[in-house]
């Protein structure tokens, strides 16, 4: 009779001391309120943006030319000055940037400009390809047209005054084109100019779409 009266003492003191363990029962502040503490959200870093008409100057890293260039071909520059974006650089100096020719026109041998055209397609970036397109830049020539057509029509004249004292009137018609195919001869070997863009060149191209990075 007492040992299972002392077996029931003990079993009340055990669940009395369980249910008081400090382990079992959440932290409460006065009247009531739970302080079990929440996990705290880690916030996702917003992208940052490269801005429609952002400037980047890049340096060319090879001479480009209306002799040895064509349309769609391609070229690499690299990055002359850091980009930032509210005062925080995201594009070093030295980001590689890839472009292509968009125009390669050499200049007529009586007539027009020389024209050589260039932009920008992509740079790399983290070891990532982000696309962008930029402005087109322009090279051109200056107009020729009326020093060829002095250079063609003095050679005539001369052609026709040595072709007249030699032959008569036919021998002037002789000398007179002889004189103009000579003429058109020196205006293509002087008058015909292509444009030339050294290595090392620096051009500025505006963004023409934004950019996330």
């Amino acid at each position: 009779m007492k040992n299972g009266i002392l077996r029931s003492v003990l079993c009340l003191v055990a669940v009395s001391v369980a249910c008081g363990s400090p382990s079992s029962q959440p932290a409460a502040a006065p009247g009531g309120v739970n302080l079990t503490a929440a996990p705290v959200a880690i916030p996702t870093p917003r992208p940052i943006e490269l801005r429609v008409g952002t400037i980047v100057a890049v340096r060319l890293d090879r001479a480009l030319s209306t002799v040895r260039n064509r349309a769609g071909d391609t070229f690499e520059a690299i990055l002359d000055e850091p980009v930032s974006v509210d005062g925080m650089e995201v594009l070093p100096r030295g980001t590689k940037f890839t472009g292509h020719v968009t125009t390669s026109q050499a200049s007529g041998r009586l007539e027009g400009r020389g024209v050589l055209g260039i932009t920008l397609d992509a740079f790399d970036l983290n070891g990532r390809r982000m696309p962008v397109s930029t402005s087109l830049q322009k090279r051109t020539t200056e107009a020729h047209k009326k020093r060829n057509i002095e250079i063609i029509g003095g050679a005539s004249g001369l052609g026709a005054l040595i072709g007249g004292l030699s032959g008569g009137g036919k021998g002037a018609a002789i000398g007179a084109a002889v004189g103009a195919g000579a003429g058109t001869g020196a205006a293509a070997a002087t008058g015909q100019k292509e444009v030339e863009i050294p290595a090392e060149t620096v051009f500025h191209f505006s963004l023409k779409n934004s950019v996330s990075i």
